[in-house]
């Protein structure tokens, strides 16, 4: 799970790990302003994760289940490609000694 996080969320993930290293010391270490950065750092991070996921969710269109076949199209069809003209390489010739 933790690989799949930083994977996909590399900056959110670094930043939960920062904080929960800066609490974790903060609290063993009697230090409560490192404890409560840690656990800041760490809440906000996860506060934006879940802000950029339910703003992504509210943008996608809802999935009409009455046409499937549209959406499995991603590609445009074969006979719209148009051929590309072939690129020549002129000959150098060779420098003489």
């Amino acid at each position: 799970m933790l690989k799949s996080l930083y994977r996909r969320e590399p900056i959110i993930a670094f930043a939960v790990t920062i904080g929960a290293v800066d609490a974790l010391l903060g609290g063993v270490s009697q230090q409560v302003s490192l404890l409560w950065f840690g656990l800041g750092l760490a809440g906000v991070a996860i506060a934006l994760r879940w802000w950029q996921t339910q703003r992504f969710a509210a943008k996608q269109p809802p999935v009409d289940s009455n046409r499937p076949d549209e959406a499995l199209y991603l590609l445009p069809p074969a006979n719209t490609h148009r051929h590309l003209p072939l690129l020549t390489v002129p000959k150098k010739k060779p420098p003489e000694r």
